[in-house]
């Protein structure tokens, strides 16, 4: 006889581990498989690590900045391979955490890969379970560069399978993993270019945070190349070099990082055999329970598509867990007013609505936008002057505070309060009627006229 689960989550990810921890704590019998390393693409190779490597790009410009405060310093460069062994390191130690945490939690780990046999069957390399309820969390993956010649270039999982740091490197992509990894080897030393299609990076955000990261990026000396679509990249002479649709053939480099974009990995799960429906991308279809097309088959994460951001998979598995086995009838995650950072340089936040996106749901006249642009203290005594900006978007005649953006130094860290504001309701008064913390950035939301 098959051994049997109350709740059998497929994917090991933080979403997926997130969810049958809660649901184990609340009495139910919860396993989870995973083939690959626990803590899915966050812990692995998206922002655990990535934040490591964002440090030490700070760190870079860190130096340089600590001569004009007055140290003498002699900076002898980066050894990529000791940050890399250390990073790794760390990595380890966390999926060595994650295992224990299961563990004391009587969650069941099976490793090897799930695929659905039927309605409540899933067969992992041979051995088939049974569990009353399933959980699909199998996240994503970087889309793969879909042009000839496109098996030269590494992707954002590559990035971190990098042994030395490349002298010259080409960065295809206008989103945040594009943005953020251009940044960050243009900081540790690499002569970076940034090719994108249209005329700006992080279309989808506030166009203030598009126009901030690109301004970051530049005075970082990355090389932005706009209008770029790839057409074919060959090897020559030891270099790659990018032919574009339009004929023209940049500059040759030592490495291309694709990262244009991700996909689900909801493939090859048998998913037909439990009646769970993709969409037309491929994603996961499900209502705002998490629920599929089956009725006792959910998914959370990336592999829904619905904000593919880490703590928007745990929390939507925690809810999950709690409405399933907690007693919580009817909780759900409520995808409104997310915050999310991208951590650029300097790095940008932003919680609620765009300034674009306010205008069309509330209409011109009761949308207004408040703004701040400035160099923060810490350039007093820099020659660099990488220039703050914020922006407050209100709505309706108490100015309902629907949107929130900044992107500056510290942009990452003074975000997560102000997004409570946010999800509370505040009013621009709110803000208004609260005492500033001097001398800060962040006190420039609540000075804002």
């Amino acid at each position: 006889m098959p051994e049997k689960h109350d709740l059998a989550v497929i994917g090991g990810g933080s979403g997926g581990l997130a969810c049958a921890q809660r649901a184990a704590e609340y009495g139910a019998r919860a396993v989870v498989i995973e083939a690959a390393r626990l803590g899915g693409t966050c812990v692995n190779v998206g922002c655990v690590p990535k934040k490591v490597m964002w440090n030490a790009a700070e760190l870079a410009t860190g130096l340089a900045d600590a001569t004009e405060y007055g140290f003498a310093l002699e900076v002898r460069g980066l050894d990529f391979a000791a940050l890399k062994g250390k990073r790794d390191a760390y990595v380890a130690r966390l999926n060595d955490i994650y295992a224990r945490n299961l563990a004391r939690r009587g969650v069941a780990l099976i490793r090897g890969r799930a695929r659905l046999a039927g309605p409540h069957e899933i067969a992992i390399d041979g051995r088939t379970i049974q569990a009353e309820r399933i959980v699909i969390a199998t996240g994503g993956r970087p889309q793969r560069a879909p042009f000839p010649g496109g098996g030269h270039c590494i992707d954002s999982d590559g990035f971190f399978e990098l042994s030395a740091l490349p002298a010259r490197t080409l960065v295809a992509g206008s989103g945040y993993v594009a943005v953020e990894l251009a940044g960050i080897l243009a900081g540790l030393g690499s002569k970076v270019t940034l090719a994108i299609r249209f005329d700006r990076v992080l279309r989808s955000f506030d166009t203030m945070l598009g126009d901030g990261a690109m301004q970051g990026l530049r005075d970082a000396g990355v090389e932005v190349i706009t209008g770029a679509t790839a057409a074919s990249l060959a090897r020559r002479d030891g270099a790659l070099e990018l032919t574009l649709v339009d004929g023209r053939v940049l500059p040759p480099v030592d490495c291309m990082l694709w990262a244009a974009g991700r996909e689900p990995l909801a493939h090859d799960l048998g998913l037909e055999h439990a009646g769970v429906a993709l969409d037309a991308a491929g994603f996961v279809q499900v209502d705002r329970f998490q629920q599929t097309s089956a009725a006792h088959v959910f998914a959370i994460g990336d592999v829904t598509g619905r904000l593919p951001l880490t703590p928007v998979a745990i929390a939507a598995g925690r809810r999950l867990a709690d409405r399933l086995y907690g007693g919580m009838e009817g909780r759900y995650l409520d995808y409104e007013n997310v915050p999310t950072v991208i951590f650029t340089h300097p790095p940008i936040g932003t919680v609620g609505l765009t300034e674009a996106e306010a205008r069309t749901r509330f209409g011109d006249g009761a949308v207004r936008a408040y703004t701040s642009d400035f160099v923060p203290m810490y350039h007093a005594l820099t020659t660099r002057k990488p220039r703050a900006a914020m922006k407050l978007v209100v709505a309706g005649p108490d100015e309902r505070i629907v949107g929130l953006h900044v992107v500056g130094e510290g942009a990452d860290e003074m975000l997560q309060g102000f997004a409570v504001a946010v999800k509370m309701g505040a009013r621009k008064r709110d803000f208004d009627d609260t005492v500033a913390i001097h001398p800060t950035s962040a006190e420039e939301f609540v000075t804002m006229r």
